[in-house]
């Protein structure tokens, strides 16, 4: 299957540079501001999107994100109105990839064949669902693939080379390496050690590698971008969301621009790296 988001690596590639994949929640901080921002990413340079469904209960992601997900919840975000949101999106950006990025429980709830049905047709690309290990991928994955939606599979520092080939048999569209151990926005990547990491997935898969995890700044995203083909960026764009509130925790004239400024700054980083040839 071939879908936005492998036509948009392919391109990437022949331009010899990484994708800056950015992270923000749907519904963040309230329905509205968030399909602003949403709009706003392409422009400001995101080359891929994942678009978090919030959940109650998201024990992969740190403090940023979980708070993100609340004001999400608390504003009356549901998974229906995330596929709206990718709907409104996909209106004026018919070429963008975008990954909804989340648990399973709300996808069981909502009912799986329905959920991919209405998915596939609102214009999502692709799935990661943090909680859904190789072992389940009847529940999913292997559905997602055959209603032409790419699952993508999370590899971490501690996926051994025994492990990789279960999570990589049934992923598509790319790899997402988690570059810490532990919770979302926790530590700052070390540069050389992912570029090692990266090195040994590509041994095992000729998918992309996109990285992420405690990515906050133009200089590290140009330094994973050395030796990546993606760098994902999550807790700084949430964060500055927050940042962005008034008082009460609303949204402001600045809240959408804060975002975009990052994003902007982010793509600068990642556009300047010198990737090997």
């Amino acid at each position: 299957m071939t879908g936005r988001i492998d036509r948009r690596f392919a391109e990437l590639k022949r331009e010899g540079r990484a994708a800056l994949v950015t992270f923000t929640m749907a519904g963040d901080p309230d329905p509205q501001t968030a399909i602003a921002i949403l709009k706003a990413l392409p422009k400001a340079g995101a080359d891929v999107i994942e678009l978090g469904m919030p959940f109650t209960d998201p024990m992969a992601d740190g403090p940023a994100i979980q708070a993100a997900g609340l004001r999400a919840l608390n504003a009356g975000q549901t998974l229906k109105k995330t596929l709206d949101a990718v709907r409104a999106f996909r209106k004026v950006d018919a070429e963008t990839p975008l990954v909804l990025m989340g648990y399973y429980n709300p996808i069981y709830i909502y009912g799986v064949p329905r959920f991919l049905k209405n998915a596939k047709a609102a214009g999502v690309d692709g799935l990661i669902v943090v909680d859904l290990p190789p072992e389940e991928d009847e529940e999913l994955c292997l559905p997602a693939l055959k209603a032409g939606v790419n699952f993508v599979r999370l590899a971490t520092p501690t996926t051994d080379d025994k492990r990789l080939p279960a999570v990589l048999a049934n992923t598509s569209g790319f790899v997402y390496y988690v570059s810490i151990t532990g919770i979302t926005g926790a530590a700052a990547p070390d540069a050389g050690k992912v570029k090692a990491a990266v090195a040994r997935i590509k041994r095992h898969t000729k998918l992309p590698v996109a990285v992420g995890f405690g990515v906050r700044s133009a200089a590290q995203a140009r330094a994973i971008a050395e030796g990546a083909e993606g760098v994902v960026v999550g807790s700084a764009l949430v964060g500055a969301v927050k940042d962005s509130l008034d008082k009460k925790g609303k949204a402001t004239g600045k809240t959408v621009k804060a975002v975009a400024k990052l994003v902007a700054e982010l793509a600068g980083g990642v556009r300047s790296a010198k990737r090997p040839s």
